[in-house]
């Protein structure tokens, strides 16, 4: 969060583009699901969209009771905030001053738009263990990391805490919109779960095409689109360093998309549709740290950098056994960790207005470092954290469907519902869940190919 001085007036300009942001950030989370989803095979896409679909409502609660006072309450010692805000109490509409980059907003209107961030943090992770997670385990996972990992994280990133700029004795870790805080914690959740959940059944051996590629291309789309929420919005304010994050958002995903596309062009032989879509998502992951620091050439660098490193690492990982279904590690974990390096090459004052704010390429070598500092704290911490929540609950609740329930898939299995019912003639009775094929409709596809995409249908 920029660093700029408070404003104690109500300000419309500024307080109608942070809700227009949220709208925007919470509209990626949806669009998210449908990447995921069309991703994954025919009988597991309703499934998959709705792990999606109800984080919306599982973190919007938690955080209106508790994980804002976790999060952005007054700091405890650098590490957690206090409870004073429990249920919202004092967060209305007065305008905030502590996070003074939100000049003129109120502070229901501040805790509105965090609360975006706080609910796609954990659907991010859903992708590495997608097609065989319990329905019941999952909600109660994603409840529990939301509590004991991305709220501190928050705190310590964009709250007051050790790792962010408004701690004047921490690290002093630059991260505008939650390369960091949302994407490497995320990928190191997703590293952790991967492990814990194991591979698919057949996962090396059967075919698992995507099942819907137009999905992908439209949940792309969505998620490019709310992104100018995510990192304009981080402004806090309708002025020039919004306007320059959306510009170079905007710089990265296409520079990304368009290298990751040449890349499966010149390995595979075909220009795929799957890779530009992921190539897209890697530079706006990248892209997030760096948003409000960096000139538009600079965005250009970053893009073609995430499009390279993040396609590198997905055809890595389609090498070992790591069933990370739908690369979140690749995209969301490499991508953060590029992004956060990035910043720290390449801030200038001149975006931020801030001379503390500024990367090596300006003479300040230490912020490297503080980046580095930052993601390797985080990542442990959320690799560490993740595996200990994963690990009671594999004793407790148990991690995944029997391979009953995943042969046939979880949309029948968890919900009871199907997202396709496809009638040749005429209308066709409900048919019971054993009767339902376990085998997906072939879709000719090249996502497979670990030169174009994930093997496994996978890249987020």
């Amino acid at each position: 969060m920029p660093d700029v001085d408070a404003g104690t007036a109500f300000a419309a300009g500024n307080t109608a583009w942070v809700l227009a942001a949220s709208a925007l950030v919470l509209f990626m989370t949806p669009g998210l699901g449908f990447f995921y989803g069309g991703f994954t095979r025919q009988k597991n896409v309703l499934a998959t969209i709705m792990q999606s679909f109800i984080v919306v409502a599982l973190v919007g609660i938690q955080w209106v009771v508790i994980g804002y006072t976790l999060a952005f309450g007054p700091d405890k010692g650098g590490v957690i905030g206090g409870l004073d805000y429990f249920g919202l109490k004092d967060v209305g509409a007065e305008v905030q001053a502590t996070y003074t980059g939100f000049s003129g907003v109120p502070h229901e209107g501040f805790m509105i738009f965090q609360a975006m961030f706080a609910i796609i943090t954990p659907a991010l992770i859903t992708g590495a263990f997608a097609e065989r997670a319990k329905f019941s385990t999952f909600l109660v996972f994603m409840l529990a990391w939301s509590l004991l990992v991305y709220d501190p994280v928050a705190h310590w990133v964009f709250g007051t805490g050790f790792l962010g700029v408004l701690d004047p004795g921490g690290i002093n870790a630059l991260d505008f919109a939650g390369g960091t805080a949302i994407h490497v914690n995320a990928g190191a959740a997703a590293l952790a779960a991967a492990v814990f959940f194991g591979r698919r059944k057949g996962y090396g051996s059967e075919a698992m095409e995507p099942s819907n590629i137009t999905y992908i291309v439209l949940g792309t789309a969505i998620l490019w689109f709310g992104w100018f929420g995510f990192n304009a919005g981080s402004a806090g304010a309708a002025n020039s360093q919004a306007v320059n994050a959306f510009v170079v958002t905007n710089t990265a995903a296409a520079a990304a998309a368009f290298t990751w596309m040449l890349l499966s062009w010149f390995f595979a032989g075909k220009p795929s549709v799957v890779g530009a879509c992921a190539g897209a998502v890697a530079g706006l992951v990248a892209i997030t740290p760096a948003s409000g620091f960096v000139q538009p050439m600079e965005a250009l660098a970053i893009g073609v950098g995430a499009g390279v490193f993040c396609y590198g690492a997905v055809r890595l990982r389609a090498r070992t056994s790591l069933d990370d279904s739908l690369d979140v590690v690749g995209v969301h974990g490499i991508g953060g960790l590029w992004g956060g390096i990035a910043t720290g090459l390449f801030a200038t004052a001149a975006v931020s207005g801030v001379a503390d704010f500024e990367g090596l390429l300006e003479g300040n070598a230490s912020q490297v470092g503080d980046q580095l500092a930052a993601i390797g704290i985080v990542a442990a911490y959320s690799f560490v954290m993740t595996s200990i929540i994963l690990k009671v609950l594999d004793l407790t609740m148990g991690l995944r469907v029997s391979e009953e329930e995943e042969n046939i898939g979880l949309d029948v299995s968890q919900h009871g519902e199907r997202a396709y019912v496809i009638e040749e003639a005429g209308s066709l009775p409900a048919m019971p869940a054993a009767s339902i094929s376990t085998n997906p409709s072939p879709i000719p596809s090249t996502a497979t190919n670990p030169a174009t995409a994930p093997s496994g249908g996978g890249a987020s």
